[in-house]
């Protein structure tokens, strides 16, 4: 059964059958043609049994492998190799089909390619999930066909495999590189003057243009016989952590990601420029009740327990408690703390029934409320308006727009600190804002 499974016809098999049914219709009104039409029937017959040998003539004549990194990154694009090794003594025309799992929702995946006698080909491509938890790959099939494009041979490889999708991990890496600089100096990312800095002494070095002139130490300068500045570094091993809310206000999605992983991905690169500064990290999430607390810590294995943490969150999207947070955060976490709480307010009504909460979490801790701009509606207010209903959607847009705006002033207006961000701007925002508080001396 498995043999005459791998039995199968190429797409040009068709054109041949098309092409000798055409000279039987001709021959109708061409009688010459209907001899030359079975010669040519019979023609095909042979070089149909030829193909047929030639292809199956091998039992292992192709092989084929998937390779795959152990884990992907939420949100970016992965890379997948096949790798294919023809054994034939000519050259064959493939066609591969791999079964992607079923999050990516795609059935239509096939690579065409010619590979030489003995060569060994591979071909890349890119995938992009947008779900955490387990990813199931399914079978590699090859369909080999020479050159004669007749019959197509299958050959299918059990290379299931199981891949396992982890918060963004790329987008990690890719921040890193801002726990190296005291500025923010570097390509794509707003520049921050460092307004003030803390007390902690670190050496004593030759003054260069930039440098505080407050800073300058005298008896050093008279000395040197140059001017000497103080350098200080940041205060280390604050307790900084991450507060995802979990409830139904993060469910929204933009481009095919949901807010609530947007949180997680901006979680990860955080805790990990966090750490990278000496700091303590940590996190929690809540909704309907406050779970998966991770206190606070700088040890070098603590970013993975954030990472195991974050991959493991399941959420059913309920209704989001804020007074539980604060009681919890009240008897969990008494140490003066950085709080970044990652929700989404949609309506100035929804924010004043959480505000007395939020206010109250500020007064102890150095909080962030983080939530997000609808970037659906910047298309919609962009666009002219040709007609009253169109004036209509349009003002309905810049009223929701112009609700966010409003939204930052009142947290502000509450003394609590607050980000207005869009989805893909927002881990840069938030590793700006506490390296801009570092800078300050606030944490």
């Amino acid at each position: 059964m498995k043999f005459y499974k791998s039995i199968f016809v190429h797409d040009q098999f068709f054109y041949y059958i098309a092409g000798l049914s055409a000279l039987f219709l001709l021959s109708y009104w061409l009688p010459f043609l209907y001899s030359l039409a079975w010669v040519c029937v019979l023609i095909f017959g042979v070089l149909t049994l030829f193909d047929f040998v030639l292809l199956f003539r091998n039992k292992t004549a192709i092989s084929a492998k998937r390779i795959l990194s152990e884990k992907f990154s939420n949100s970016d694009e992965n890379p997948v190799s096949i790798q294919i090794d023809n054994k034939y003594p000519f050259q064959v025309f493939v066609k591969v089909i791999d079964e992607l799992p079923s999050q990516f929702q795609k059935r239509d995946f096939n690579h065409f390619s010619t590979i030489k006698s003995s060569e060994n080909y591979q071909f890349d491509y890119q995938v992009t999930p947008v779900e955490r938890g387990e990813y199931h790959f399914g079978f590699v099939h090859v369909f080999a066909s020479s050159q004669l494009k007749i019959i197509a041979r299958r050959f299918s490889f059990d290379n299931q495999q199981k891949v396992a999708v982890y918060p963004s991990y790329i987008q990690m890496k890719k921040y890193e590189f801002l726990a190296m600089s005291n500025r923010l100096t570097e390509y794509g990312l707003k520049k921050i003057r460092r307004i003030g800095h803390t007390m902690e002494f670190e050496q004593i070095k030759s003054y260069v243009p930039g440098d505080d002139v407050r800073t300058i130490n005298w008896k050093a300068t008279a000395k040197k016989g140059a001017l000497m500045v103080n350098q200080y570094q940041d205060e280390k091993s604050q307790p900084i952590y991450s507060i995802i809310d979990m409830g139904r206000v993060m469910k929204m999605p933009f481009e095919n990601l949901k807010l609530v992983d947007y949180a997680i991905n901006s979680t990860l690169a955080f805790s990990n420029i966090a750490l990278l500064k000496n700091d303590k990290a940590g996190m929690l999430t809540f909704a309907k009740k406050v779970e998966n607390i991770v206190a606070a810590s700088n040890k070098k294995t603590h970013l993975t327990t954030i990472n195991e943490t974050l991959y493991n969150l399941n959420t059913s999207f309920s209704d989001t408690d804020f007074s539980l947070l604060y009681a919890t955060i009240k008897r969990k976490i008494n140490q003066r703390s950085l709080l970044i709480v990652y929700t989404n307010f949609e309506h100035i009504s929804a924010l004043k029934r959480q505000l007395l909460y939020l206010k109250a979490i500020s007064k102890k801790h150095l909080l962030i409320t983080v939530f997000f701009e609808n970037t659906e509606l910047d298309e919609l207010i962009a666009t002219n308006a040709e007609d009253v209903q169109g004036i209509y959607h349009k003002t309905i847009g810049e009223k929701f727009a112009y609700e966010k705006k409003r939204m930052v002033k009142e947290l502000e207006k509450a003394g609590v600190h607050a980000i207005l961000t869009k989805p893909n701007n927002l881990s840069v925002n938030v590793i700006n804002k506490y390296l801009e508080f570092k800078a300050k001396g606030l944490i």
